[in-house]
């Protein structure tokens, strides 16, 4: 992994929380050369309308993703592991749910 040079734009990812009980949601990128810079970028592009409750910047290169390529195999079912999935169990008939003791 190269690292940047001391002082060069970086390209952030802007985090925003609107309110209570929500997530964190990805609203957009900005460029700048250090997190203070990326914070007022991302507040004076991304919270001029409402008062979010919280607003993160991470730097891009520290995002790590699946790309649309791995999406299949990322996120295929584990079928080696049936008992995940409903179909693995027999429905219970009437008086199934009784134990023989």
């Amino acid at each position: 992994m190269s690292r940047e040079a001391e002082g060069a734009m970086a390209s952030w990812e802007v985090f925003l929380r609107p309110r209570r009980g929500l997530a964190h949601q990805h609203v957009g990128s900005v460029r700048a050369v250090d997190p203070d810079m990326a914070l007022e970028h991302a507040r004076d592009l991304y919270t001029r309308r409402g008062d979010p409750l919280s607003l993160w910047v991470v730097r891009s290169a520290a995002v790590h993703t699946a790309s649309p390529t791995e999406r299949d195999p990322f996120f295929a079912n584990a079928r080696h592991k049936p008992y995940r999935y409903p179909e693995h169990f027999a429905p219970l008939a009437e008086g199934d749910d009784q134990r023989d003791d």
